[in-house]
């Protein structure tokens, strides 16, 4: 797939870095609040601390987008990119379920193909390049953190 001139990979990494700062700000749209929401919610002893989650998610964020741009450097597929693109959609589609609606069961099941997502996207982004595979393993560990945290949340409140 071109999405820009293999001449101008720079542009590329600003398109990835451009999709993945999007999810992000999606996300934050959503979670103005989500520090006292998080903090009034009964959680779990191993929950982490509310300010915790930005700087990680500020790394993840990083670690993505260098990762879908490796990928695409060594030949990632249409498939393969669509499928990049459908986990950014998860991704920003949890906060709204999550923190905006309240609704954590449906934020669990989504969470759940979100991991999928990602691990499908790790191992299709492996394939082409091992550092851009290795890059989505931290996601992939946060995401499970988050899973296990969202079910707990779930079942406590």
């Amino acid at each position: 797939m071109t999405l820009v001139s293999e001449r101008h990979p720079v542009r590329a990494l600003g398109l990835f870095a451009g999709a993945v700062l999007v999810t992000a700000v999606v996300g934050s749209l959503f979670s103005v609040s989500a520090g006292s929401t998080y903090m009034a919610l009964e959680q779990p002893s191993w929950a982490p601390p509310a300010w915790l989650f930005g700087p990680v998610w500020t790394t993840l964020y990083v670690m993505i987008a260098v990762s879908g741009w490796l990928a695409w450097r060594a030949g990632a597929t249409r498939r393969e990119l669509a499928l990049f693109g459908g986990q950014l959609v998860l991704n920003a589609l949890w906060t709204p379920l999550f923190f905006g609606l309240g609704w954590f069961w449906v934020a669990f099941a989504e969470i759940v193909v979100l991991w999928l997502a990602v691990a499908a996207v790790l191992v299709a982004f492996w394939r082409r390049s091992t550092v851009a595979g290795v890059l989505l393993v931290p996601y992939l560990a946060w995401v499970s953190f988050a899973g296990a945290l969202n079910l707990s949340i779930a079942l406590l409140n």
